[in-house]
């Protein structure tokens, strides 16, 4: 049995990946950037659950179309920067999942999710504050595409083996 934990993201469309991925890149102190950009959902579910956590991934998918999302602004994170994610469908989809794993959630996967991208993290207040002035000049409000959910191992700092399941729902969380 497998008792590394299991990660839960969001995964973005090609082109939000590809933007955020790039952001991370410049800014990220490479020495620390071990994956890709991503929308963390959960930090740790127990991985003895991971058939569980995979059976919540193909029906929230399955039950739920691509939710409704914007990147809305640059955010300040205690040494670093991420952009904001809203959407308040992802937020119900995540409520949809994290109702199966009552009782086993982390206190910091019960509290109410900052959807966010990572871009910067870790580093002096100085470097921080230029990352968000540089992020600031060019952001704009815009839409943002969700289009499934993936699951990663956590080993060590490294993320292993995602399983990925694409949204292809009929009807959103709130319908």
């Amino acid at each position: 049995m497998d008792r590394r934990p299991i990660i839960l993201t969001a995964r973005m469309g090609d082109q939000e990946f590809a933007y955020a991925n790039r952001l991370r890149r410049a800014y990220y102190p490479p020495e620390r950037n071990q994956v890709d950009a991503h929308i963390t959902l959960f930090r740790h579910l127990p991985g003895h659950c991971e058939d569980k956590v995979v059976a919540a991934m193909r029906d929230a998918c399955r039950e739920f179309r691509a939710p409704i999302a914007k990147l809305a602004d640059i955010m300040k994170m205690s040494g670093g920067v991420a952009l904001l994610i809203e959407s308040e469908e992802l937020r119900a989809i995540r409520a949809f999942i994290a109702e199966r794993f009552h009782g086993l959630l982390t206190q910091q996967d019960q509290e109410h999710p900052r959807l966010h991208i990572t871009i910067q993290n870790k580093v002096k207040t100085d470097t921080a504050k230029a990352c968000f002035a540089a992020l600031s000049a060019q952001f704009e409000v815009r839409p943002w595409q969700i289009t499934g959910l993936q699951s990663y191992r956590y080993d060590e700092g490294r993320w292993d083996a995602p399983y990925a399941q694409s949204f292809r729902g009929k009807h959103g969380p709130f319908d």
